[in-house]
């Protein structure tokens, strides 16, 4: 991860200051797997999966530690859904734009499958 910008190559680094990096909770995606669609991670879009921590219950600027480097910072809850996915349009329901949530980057590093994502208040 960069800092001020986002994850290295991805589509959306540098574009969009408070959505630099996006996250979707495991428990979040088991709510569209239990209405019967196989959904796997990353069909969301969400660059990051998490597991145990609501993320959208989190108030805007709490600080997420993400491996032993990265600290980044919450700066948005759910998005806005212009166009509806795939997903919405199959069963009706969608929870990135309520669940997911978006964090920019205060410093930068490497994030691996597994690390672990530390609240700093």
């Amino acid at each position: 991860m960069i800092a001020d910008s986002g994850i290295q190559g991805d589509a959306h680094a540098g574009i969009l200051p408070n959505r630099q990096v996006s996250l979707l909770a495991t428990e979040s995606i088991e709510k569209i797997r239990n209405k019967g669609l196989d959904i796997h991670f990353g069909d969301f879009a969400e660059n990051l999966t998490t597991e145990g921590v609501i993320l959208h219950l989190l108030p805007l600027g709490t600080r997420l530690k993400i491996g032993p480097d990265v600290l980044t910072e919450v700066t948005q809850i759910g998005k806005v859904c212009h166009d509806r996915c795939a997903i919405f349009n199959t069963i009706g329901d969608c929870v990135m734009p309520r669940e997911g949530i978006f964090v920019k980057v205060l410093t930068e590093g490497v994030v691996r499958v597994g690390d672990e994502i530390t609240l700093i208040s």
